[in-house]
């Protein structure tokens, strides 16, 4: 991959960029070597795409298409593509980390197993297996069958893949299934002691680190994993909470940003990008903010959070309104104009809407006035009753106030509704923000509620 030239006495080496038509490709682990160089800058990555795009869909040129739409992220159509290449076990691996990439691992697990078969020592497939079964036991809602599945998974494996990098990160996944969070975060570091690279090590150790109060740890998993490109989404979000947690709003900015322009039409992701753009603001009226905050907690509420018949429900979905906050930006023209949404269906809007003091075509500051207007007309204004207390009264920090928002919780009283396992099974709400949470609930003698047996 290199060509020498020389000029009088001196000799120059000048670096070939990796060619996705003529490179070798001997293994998966040259082909993600690659991947960084492809991504080094925007002017590379639109090169290497072009390249792609030009490839045919057959032959030789086929596998290296599907290869190549590994590298630009693109897990579905690489899938596809790279299906009829199964005998070439370059080809079949990456198929494999292209479907677990795109949310099949069942799909993917039948691939592992067969390469597993034809390299028993290699860890590498062995651990795609039993992280395959692994997820697809988790996505049908059965975690106790899925950690008995690893488990015998790890026992049945050669002793030389449980000190691997892979079998030291499913050890750690065993761990924490069984809710030992101290262990698993031991595993993953060993396991990033063997792979430093390893990406499922690491979003795990972020994750449990973040959970467990440790920010710096977390801090520092995420911002490795950052600095591997092509970068996960998940990956900004958790890393932009964790700095706003921190107080660090510029560069909570800056992780959204950058996931914004890359997932344009993600709106939780603007939200996210609004939120810590508003934190670097230090001066602000703050009589307008809680209202603000107050109309915010209602305008995010989801659709799917109201009672609609399945006509109305789908025809909002297809139009990509998913919040009370995208249905208020449509007017009853708009909705009517759609293809099976009728009057019956507006009725049903409409009394939503008012509800909760709203109404179609709204502008904001109207808005604002009317959800203020609504809460005094059902006596939720009295400062005096802190169970009417607006959620944002609490002065909760950042990540906490979203995922109570997210569960659905408009005032305190809201909040008591509520159970400490529900809102630990919230993402990104750990041991510390239920902390948190429950602190602030006592400052008024309440508390969550009790778990039901």
């Amino acid at each position: 991959m290199s060509t020498e030239s020389t000029q009088g006495a001196t000799a120059t080496v000048e670096v070939n960029a990796f060619d996705i038509k003529t490179s070798p490709v001997p293994s998966f682990g040259a082909l993600s070597l690659a991947r960084g160089e492809v991504f080094r800058d925007p002017h590379a990555l639109s090169s290497f795409r072009s390249r792609v795009t030009q490839l045919a869909d057959e032959g030789e040129e086929g596998r290296r298409k599907g290869l190549g739409l590994w590298m630009l992220a693109d897990y579905a159509a690489a899938a596809q593509t790279l299906a009829r290449y199964e005998s070439d076990h370059v080809a079949a691996f990456t198929r494999a980390k292209a479907l677990m990439a795109s949310g099949h691992p069942a799909e993917a697990a039948p691939v592992f197993e067969r390469l597993s078969k034809t390299f028993p020592e290699e860890a590498r497939p062995r651990g795609g297996l039993l992280e395959a079964r692994l997820e697809a036991a988790l996505a049908s809602g059965d975690a106790d069958a899925a950690l008995a599945g690893l488990e015998r998974g790890l026992a049945d494996a050669p002793a030389s893949f449980a000190t691997s990098a892979e079998g030291l990160y499913l050890r750690g996944r065993a761990e924490e299934l069984r809710g030992e969070a101290e262990a698993a975060i031991q595993s993953y570091d060993e396991a990033l002691l063997g792979d430093p690279t390893h990406r499922s090590a690491l979003f795990r150790m972020g994750y449990l680190c973040e959970r467990a109060g440790e920010e710096d740890r977390a801090l520092d998993a995420y911002q490795q994993l950052g600095a591997m490109l092509p970068i996960d989404r998940n990956v900004l979000i958790n890393l932009g909470i964790l700095y706003e947690d921190l107080g660090r709003d510029q560069e909570a900015a800056a992780c959204y940003d950058v996931a914004v322009r890359h997932f344009p039409t993600d709106r939780r992701l603007r939200r996210f990008l609004d939120d810590a753009r508003s934190g670097m603001n230090m001066y602000y009226d703050e009589d307008m903010e809680r209202k603000e905050d107050r109309l915010n907690q209602i305008l995010r509420i989801p659709i799917t959070d109201f009672e609609l018949s399945v006509r109305a429900r789908n025809c909002l979905n297809k139009m990509n309104i998913l919040t009370l906050g995208d249905l208020v930006h449509h007017t009853e023209q708009d909705l009517l104009s759609y293809k099976n949404f009728g009057e019956t269906s507006l009725a049903e809007i409409k009394e939503i809407l008012t509800s909760k003091g709203l109404r179609l075509g709204m502008g904001r500051e109207e808005a604002v006035a009317s959800i203020e207007a609504a809460r005094r007309r059902h006596g939720v204004a009295d400062p005096n009753d802190v169970m009417n207390k607006a959620v944002t009264e609490l002065e909760l920090s950042i990540r906490c106030r979203r995922v109570v928002e997210a569960i659905g919780c408009i005032t305190v009283g809201d909040i008591t509704q509520h159970t400490e396992e529900e809102f630990l099974g919230m993402p990104n709400f750990g041991s510390t923000s239920l902390q948190e949470l429950k602190t602030k609930l006592s400052e008024y003698d309440l508390r969550l509620k009790p778990k039901t047996v």
